[in-house]
């Protein structure tokens, strides 16, 4: 649409309606508003709204709950396989141990052991009953707990000889009862339920005899896509499981005395016992709603969980189905109901506003040509008083663009110079490092050079060439220190490589011997093992140990016991290596500052106070870490590092 304004035309104006008095117009619209938005419709709206909630709400509790009920059916009768079938793998052997138990052959070798050939023969009995029984192994045990003959007394590891006393088994069955028990073997590592049953002669107990049945095969069959299944003994330790990370884990935390009887007893060497992360619990009619954290991916899923005890076992058969299928049935559910509500709402939305349509059509037709009448005269007033507002605009903006543009040339130059500052205090820092940094090998060459003067006029040429050796590797140590202290003022790009500690330490001692001479004081060098080895920088390394070293040997000056010791040994944060001296030891009042930059507690000439700065951003770069550790005398600092294991080790 365009209209004329004098020689000017202008298109697509905005109309206040406001200010132009049309009655006819104004009262069609009000009445349209009236209708569409009256107070009986808008609670009828939110009255329906909010029925639609509460009918999502139910379908989805409802909907869930018949999903719960459909999960707890299925587990259960998985449950009841499983636990019918483990069942059946214990009695088959239950009763077998009772009935070796009366052989007269075990009764009269417990009575009178024989030699060598006898005990071959029952070897290989053991191991023909073995291999028809199709058990993992069986052995005889005297009254002291002493395999004296087994099964597999031909494998690498055999029973025959080892004492088994402190098994619970044994026990029991020393006490005359059949004793059941589920364990790890101590020397096969293997998972098993064993059997034994005393051997009597005459109501007096002589030893005992066991089975050993394996179940691992069991585990292979039980998996399932949607379901994990576990088995706990009643410790409530996870033996057995199809998710292996959490084997030899636990439900809930173990009281202390039924971790430290499960320790002693050997049941499950080199498990750590740990409980599995259940980060919430609910009780529900079909069994209970736990949530797992997944250490591994972080995730958190909702296991259905549902259990059976088996009694003479003592075990504890639990199924746990996830339940993130019945979660995305509600959602489907939802959906669906959801577009049919929106759906016929669109449609009664869509026939109310065409009658309401209809309607108004045919009063604004009446209405509009004059309406539109009255409108064109009031338009030729707004376009001359918009042009001269946009004039006015215009000329503001143009304002604000060169205000802006020198704004941002401010910024530029502010920027250099705090570019420049930072350059300039990067530079002075580094300088004070490497004049801190050199001091020690200078002091060494000096030392090196009144040897070989000495040296040479007693005419002992090899000694003068040995120390001249040792003034050239310290001078080309000082040219690697420059490139060092480059670390102080930015990132290490420097190479990390596997670094045996003794030969870094003997390094690092061989540049302090002159100062260690001169100051008599005596080292002691302490690696558990000794073929201990770390990730780092060979080079960064040292001279970390050059610094540390370097300190305790100031701060020994004015001590009578003078005493440096270096350790090194595996801790939970990795290796630690610790140096410690007899000194006065650091005060309380500078511990929380020693590894500010230019702090330092030493005497004037005898150091910036930038060598455990240095030291700290070395470790870093390497990935360690530096901290004052406790002594009772002297100081102590401890730093650690990452250790470099063998290929195929953890």
């Amino acid at each position: 649409m365009a209209l004329r304004v004098g020689k000017t035309s202008c298109r697509l104006l905005f109309i206040d309606t406001s200010e132009v008095n049309i009655d006819n117009l104004h009262f069609s619209l009000s009445m349209k508003i009236r209708k569409q938005l009256s107070s009986g419709y808008t609670l009828y709206i939110l009255a329906v709204f909010f029925l639609i909630i509460l009918v999502l709400f139910h379908v989805s509790k409802f909907t869930y709950q018949r999903g719960l009920e459909g999960l707890s059916h299925e587990g259960v009768i998985r449950l009841e396989l499983h636990v019918t079938y483990l069942r059946g793998v214990l009695e088959k052997y239950e009763s077998l141990p009772e009935l070796l138990a009366t052989d007269k052959r075990l009764i009269n070798y417990l009575m009178n052991p024989g030699g060598r050939d006898r005990i071959d023969a029952l070897n290989k009995y053991l191991e023909t009953i073995n291999s028809i029984s199709d058990a993992s192994d069986t052995y005889l045990m005297d009254r002291e707990g002493l395999t004296i003959a087994a099964s597999n007394w031909n494998e690498p590891h055999p029973f025959v000889g080892r004492n088994f006393s402190y098994r619970p088994y044994f026990q029991e069955a020393m006490q005359g009862q059949l004793g059941r028990y589920f364990a790890l073997g101590t020397t096969s590592s293997r998972r098993g339920y064993y059997f034994a049953y005393p051997v009597r002669h005459k109501g007096e107990i002589l030893g005992a005899l066991v089975i050993k049945i394996g179940i691992d095969s069991v585990e292979q069959s039980w998996g399932h896509r949607k379901q994990d299944f576990l088995v706990t003994d009643p410790d409530g330790v996870i033996f057995f499981t199809t998710n292996h990370n959490w084997r030899f884990r636990t439900l809930f935390p173990l009281a202390e005395d039924t971790h430290r009887r499960i320790v002693e007893s050997r049941r499950y060497p080199n498990a750590t016992l740990t409980p599995i992360k259940i980060v919430e619990e609910n009780l529900t009619p079909y069994g209970r709603l736990i949530k797992i954290k997944d250490e591994d991916s972080f995730k958190t899923r909702t296991y259905l969980l549902q259990s059976s005890y088996m009694e003479h076992a003592g075990w504890s058969v639990q199924i746990l189905s996830e339940t993130n299928g019945i979660e995305k049935m509600v959602i489907v559910v939802n959906i669906m109901l959801s577009s049919v509500f929106v759906f016929g709402g669109l449609l009664h939305l869509l026939f109310r506003q065409r009658r309401l349509r209809l309607n108004e059509v045919k009063k604004i037709e009446e209405h509009s040509r004059k309406a539109l009448e009255d409108a064109n005269e009031r338009l030729e007033v707004r376009v001359y008083e918009r042009t001269s507002e946009l004039t006015h605009t215009n000329a503001l903006l143009r304002q604000e663009v060169d205000d802006r543009r020198k704004a941002e040339l401010a910024l530029k130059k502010t920027r250099s110079e705090l570019t420049h500052a930072a350059k300039l205090a990067a530079l002075g820092q580094m300088s004070a490092g490497i004049n801190h940094e050199l001091n020690q090998p200078l002091a060494a060459i000096r030392s090196y050079t009144d040897n070989c003067k000495l040296f040479l006029n007693k005419n002992r040429v090899e000694e003068v060439k040995w120390n001249l050796d040792q003034i050239s590797e310290l001078t080309e140590r000082m040219a690697r220190i420059g490139i060092q202290l480059k670390l102080f003022s930015r990132k290490s790009s420097g190479m990390m490589s596997v670094v045996p500690l003794h030969s870094v330490i003997d390094g690092a001692l061989e540049i302090l011997k002159p100062s260690m001479k001169n100051a008599a004081v005596a080292v002691s060098v302490d690696i558990q093992p000794e073929s201990l080895e770390v990730k780092a920088n060979n080079v960064l390394l040292q001279q970390v140990l050059v610094n540390l070293i370097g300190n305790a040997l100031q701060a020994l000056e004015e001590q009578t016991r003078r005493y440096i010791s270096i350790t090194a040994q595996r801790s939970k944060k990795g290796v630690m290596v610790a140096v410690e001296d007899s000194g006065s030891g650091i005060h309380p009042d500078h511990l929380p500052r020693i590894f500010e930059p230019f702090y330092t507690t030493k005497k004037s000439g005898q150091g910036l106070g930038l060598g455990l700065t240095i030291t700290e951003r070395i470790l870093k770069d390497m990935n360690g870490a530096i901290q004052v550790g406790k002594n009772e005398t002297g100081a102590r600092l401890e730093f650690f590092l990452e250790e470099a294991l063998a290929d195929g080790n953890e």
